[in-house]
């Protein structure tokens, strides 16, 4: 197979995971990502952060955070995060422009998770795009159903109540 070929699969794949209707959860995403960086300088400590909008509540984005992402996130009261997918920091929106304004920090009883509260500059939050190109406001835009007790996933503005 040739690198045009296997990216082309994996442009499929993601558009599949990102925009499908078959539930694939990725329960090895933190395994993977210690187990990528366990005995190298990359190894991080990290913990989760739920990104969530100031005024309306919605969750947008669960993330993590690693020590130098929270410093600076309380330094530029914007939300920076770090990419396990990438192992780097990411600051949000400094690439699509969808930055994420902080409004507060909140920590947990066991200081081990984070809650941003945020507004968002523009609408997006999400690096994914909904039908009509643009930038989705949460990474939360499917729900999980029960279809001949098969659990698929559709879009939240397609259930019907």
């Amino acid at each position: 197979m040739d690198d045009g070929s296997l990216e082309d699969e994996k442009a499929q794949a993601k558009r599949l995971l990102e925009e499908g209707s078959v539930l694939n959860m990725d329960f090895g995403k933190l395994a993977d990502f210690f187990d990528r960086t366990n005995g190298t300088d990359a190894v991080r400590r990290i913990i989760p952060v739920a990104v969530q909008h100031a005024d309306t509540k919605e969750v947008l984005i669960i993330a993590y955070a690693d020590e130098t992402a929270l410093q600076l996130t309380l330094a530029k009261k914007i939300a920076v995060l770090y990419s396990t997918s990438r192992d780097e920091l990411w600051e949000k929106g400094a690439t699509s422009g969808d930055v994420l304004t902080i409004v507060d920090v909140l920590v947990n009883c066991d200081q081990n998770s984070l809650v941003y509260l945020v507004r968002p500059v523009r609408k997006g939050a999400c690096h994914t795009r909904d039908a009509n190109g643009a930038t989705r406001g949460s990474c939360y835009y499917r729900a999980i159903v029960m279809v001949n007790s098969k659990p698929m996933l559709v879009r939240l503005n397609t259930i019907a109540v």
